[in-house]
């Protein structure tokens, strides 16, 4: 499916082709540099968010710094505040009587991280795989980086995770034990540089997301945008200069070619447009010359040819009509020698004795001579009658079946002498057809068939129809023919293996079989070959009703 997809691109005019394939490359080119930069942007946005989530956590770290080195902080005891159970004497008085609770690092960053949500900015946690207070438990994502803090050594950790609806992006690094620390952790065994525990900071990413998804929105309009103008533009320039400039060298090229005007102006382009232009032109007058020259020697040589071909045509028909005229006028008097030699052949044994028998042998000689001379005779008529198109039919129903068995009767006896079987396979078909040349076309090719076939071997003729036409086969078991033989043995004067052949039989069969609009042909294999012709059995012609037509070739 896609070739011819592109084969129809191909062919479309070369205003469309330009904008479909300029349109393709700009964008694909806007699209591939949008990509690079909306990444480079998130990317951007989310190095940011990090570094802003880096100085929160270690804001918290300086904090947590001051309060353990200042032993921790103590603010007045309000309603809401419960003393720390992790401190002893967590509780004081002031002279006063106003109490105070003592803060340390943890619940300090604990209560920092608890306004900052409220406030809906960020939110921060301490914890630790060894915990004081259960409220400092690790989730997945911290303990996965507590883990790798204290197996891999790392420094830091950070991912985009969905907490609830909203997407946050979380950074975790270790917190190391410092001297400060040592007053509440050294019972733990701790000692100075260990983990103690981690700070994860996670600040909300909806609103930086919804800053990349506006800056992209804004980035793919103002890149079609751009498209648009730049395609817009390069179409108006290469309209001007390139297309309008082709369409008016197509346009003097199709009027030259219906015209012939060798006149064609040369454009002004100051381009290689201008060279095509001019090359044209000229190609226009150089065909304007050649096409006249040509017109002249195409006369002279139509003139000449005309009168030889006038001159060939009374040649041939001189030629028909003297071998038709010699054929016919050797016709009568070989007809009469045959005549008397079929006399002469009765009466001669009754009247010469035994010692004179070599005569009647030297008068069969001369009566096969005389007979294959009428043979001859016949055919070159018949074939020269096929030529000049005056080759008599007389068409009538016949039942080929009967007609067949005659033919086949009258060779029963050369067939004995070869001890050749000729069988006849063939039901009761009617054909509108000229009996005697069906016969003729039938008596040829039995007579091939007897001369090609071994002694002691069969010949069959069938006969059948089918969707209007009757189909007729002669088969025998001779030696085959050539397959570069099949198309010549229609021809007129060709002969193989036959002393006593004339060569004009197969192609006067050929005749009569296109006479009556059908066909012939051969079917040869190692041994054998088989002759075929069909015929289709009602005539349809420009004499239907007639009882005779004149066979053209």
């Amino acid at each position: 499916m896609i070739f011819p997809y592109w084969v129809s691109i191909m062919r479309m005019n070369l205003t469309l082709k330009y904008i479909i394939f300029t349109t393709i490359v700009l964008l694909s080119v806007m699209g591939i540099t949008l990509s690079i930069i909306s990444k480079r942007h998130e990317q951007l946005i989310i190095a940011q968010t990090e570094m802003q989530a880096k100085a929160l956590f270690q804001q918290i770290v300086i904090t947590r710094r001051w309060i353990a080195e200042h032993g921790g902080v103590f603010v007045e005891k309000l309603p809401w505040v419960k003393p720390n159970p992790y401190l002893p004497d967590s509780l004081i008085k002031d002279e006063n009587g106003k109490r105070y609770v003592k803060e340390n690092p943890a619940m300090v960053t604990k209560q920092l991280s608890m306004y900052a949500q409220k406030e809906g900015l960020y939110f921060f946690h301490i914890t630790s795989l060894k915990l004081l207070n259960p409220e400092n438990a690790p989730d997945d994502f911290e303990r996965r980086a507590l883990h790798d803090f204290e197996s891999k050594r790392l420094k830091e950790s950070s991912e985009i995770e969905k907490i609830g609806d909203s997407y946050y992006f979380r950074y975790i690094a270790p917190l190391y034990v410092e001297k400060a620390c040592l007053e509440c952790h050294l019972k733990q065994g701790y000692k100075i540089g260990d983990i103690r525990g981690a700070i994860s900071v996670s600040v909300p990413m909806d609103h930086a997301f919804a800053v990349i998804s506006s800056d992209r929105k804004y980035m793919i309009f103002g890149a079609i945008g751009t498209v648009a103008v730049l395609i817009a533009l390069m179409f108006m320039m290469t309209k001007r200069m390139v297309i309008n400039p082709i369409n008016r060298i197509r346009t003097l090229m199709f009027n030259f070619s219906r015209d012939g005007n060798p006149d064609v102006p040369v454009l002004k382009t100051n381009d290689e447009l201008e060279d095509l232009s001019r090359s044209f032109a000229d190609m226009a007058k150089a065909i304007e010359e050649y096409h006249t020259c040509l017109q002249e020697k195409i006369q002279a040589a139509t003139k000449e040819l005309t009168e030889k071909n006038e001159n060939l045509l009374r040649v041939s028909k001189t030629r028909s009509d003297f071998i038709a005229k010699i054929s016919h006028e050797l016709r009568t008097p070989l007809t009469s020698i045959k005549g008397a030699m079929d006399y002469l052949s009765i009466r001669l044994p009754m009247q010469i004795e035994d010692k004179e028998e070599d005569l009647i042998v030297f008068f069969e000689v001369i009566k096969k001579n005389a007979e294959r001379l009428i043979r001859l005779v016949n055919n070159v008529l018949d074939y020269e009658r096929i030529e000049l198109g005056r080759f008599e039919m007389h068409f009538k129903d016949i039942n080929l079946k009967d007609i067949f068995n005659e033919v086949v009767i009258g060779f029963k006896s050369q067939a004995m002498e070869k001890n050749v079987d000729i069988r006849l396979h063939a039901d009761d078909v009617i054909v509108y057809a000229d009996e005697d040349r069906i016969k003729q076309v039938l008596i040829n090719l039995l007579s091939n068939a007897l001369n090609f076939s071994p002694e002691s071997s069969e010949i069959i003729v069938s006969v059948d129809e089918k969707d209007g036409y009757v189909n007729v086969s002669v088969k025998d078991s001779g030696c085959g023919i050539a397959e570069s033989e099949k198309e010549m043995i229609f021809r007129q004067f060709y002969s193989k293996g036959v002393k006593n052949g004339t060569g004009l039989g197969l192609a006067i069969c050929k005749g009569i079989v296109e006479a009556h609009n059908g066909e012939i042909g051969v079917m040869s294999a190692d041994k054998g070959s088989c002759f075929y012709f069909k015929i289709p059995q009602v005539r349809k012609d420009e004499f239907p009703d007639e009882k005779s037509a004149a066979c053209s070739r």
